[in-house]
């Protein structure tokens, strides 16, 4: 094998990640340009949309805590609990591996973290608690038509959506004008089902007959 031929797939994976990185400069900047108002009220409109989705399952959701720029709001979570939903939230380990799992109750009974979200304190249920989740919200920077879902880049997500039932409904929470025609994607990212948008409430992505 030639050393060009040694090279290309390194080089391939490469402009995957720099094409990833761009696009979340990009989204980054224009969330952070959003005005607190528009912000507030698209984040009221989304824990509507989440509260009239789940209410189509029964059983656990896994959810998370909105933080920083991200659509939606603690509302979202607590307006779950509210309708009479046991709500699941992600608790990143401290060594590599998939997330744990813990009962959300309220944002009384969190807790911050270094790397800025906020936690459940209650008892740790393992990363195993995501596998009896029916609907499964996550954060993302973007969506492409395909379900190919944008994060952050930490892993966290990654490692923690291997579990996921393949019964189950993965929705990711994102702003209307983030769900794009496409997105660049790596082998080991986990497409999602749909989409919960402010203005569009819930899409669907794949078919899941």
């Amino acid at each position: 094998m030639t050393a060009h031929g040694l090279d290309a797939p390194g080089a391939a994976d490469e402009a995957v990640r720099a094409a990833k990185s761009e696009v979340r400069s990009r989204v980054l900047a224009a969330r952070r340009a959003l005005a607190p108002e528009v912000r507030a009220a698209r984040a009221e409109a989304i824990a509507a949309h989440a509260v009239a989705l789940a209410a189509e399952f029964s059983g656990p959701i896994c959810a998370y805590l909105p933080f920083g720029t991200e659509p939606g709001s603690p509302a979202m979570v607590e307006a779950l609990v509210t309708a009479g939903h046991d709500v699941l939230l992600p608790v990143v380990p401290e060594t590599e591996g998939p997330m744990d799992w813990a009962r959300f109750s309220s944002t009384d009974d969190t807790a911050p973290t270094a790397i800025g979200i906020r936690e459940p304190t209650g008892p740790r249920l393992g990363p195993q608690a995501i596998t009896e989740a029916a609907l499964v919200l996550v954060p993302a920077l973007a969506v492409d038509r395909s379900g190919v879902r944008l994060g952050r880049g930490r892993g966290h997500y990654d490692r923690s959506l291997r579990l996921v039932s393949p019964t189950a409904l993965l929705v990711a929470v994102i702003d209307d004008d983030e769900l794009v025609p496409r997105l660049p994607a790596e082998p080991h990212d986990r497409p999602v089902d749909a989409v919960l948008m402010p203005t569009a409430g819930t899409v669907r992505l794949r078919n899941r007959s």
